[in-house]
């Protein structure tokens, strides 16, 4: 093979725009939630977070005052001293997270699969509305 067509190889392996990059969306936005009553958020991915059968997405929670709290890994593992209320379960590509009105908050989903992890903004759960926390923190999952 020549060096035209080693060349013209390369360029068809690289396509702009199609660099994979994982993008996040946690739904909903807010949410208000009665005493009592639980409720699942979403986080979504554009790829599959799927490897080794794992689901490399993490949640934390945000309280005021406190740094962000690592709540569950691998989808759906809890971190050492977080309690077993908290759910999360879905597929390789969505993953719900179920919270009560008592875990109010600021929540946010996190990839680990691929680098760099993407933290999506926060979804914050009622009566914290308008609090949130820097998307480019430096906790990893």
């Amino acid at each position: 093979m020549g060096l035209p067509a080693q060349l013209l190889g390369l360029l068809l392996l690289w396509v702009p725009g199609s660099s994979g990059a994982i993008v996040l969306t946690q739904t909903p936005l807010s949410l208000s939630v009665s005493t009592g009553e639980p409720t699942s958020i979403s986080c979504r991915s554009s790829l599959s977070l799927n490897s080794y059968e794992y689901t490399f997405l993490c949640w934390y929670l945000k309280k005021p005052g406190q740094s962000p709290q690592l709540l569950i890994y691998l989808a759906s593992n809890w971190t050492s001293g977080v309690p077993d209320k908290f759910t999360s379960n879905g597929s390789e590509t969505d993953v719900f997270l179920k919270i009560s009105r008592e875990d109010a908050g600021v929540y946010y989903c996190q990839q680990s699969i691929q680098y760099p992890h993407t933290v999506i903004q926060p979804l914050t759960q009622t009566p914290l509305l308008g609090h949130s926390l820097s998307s480019s923190s430096d906790t990893r999952c």
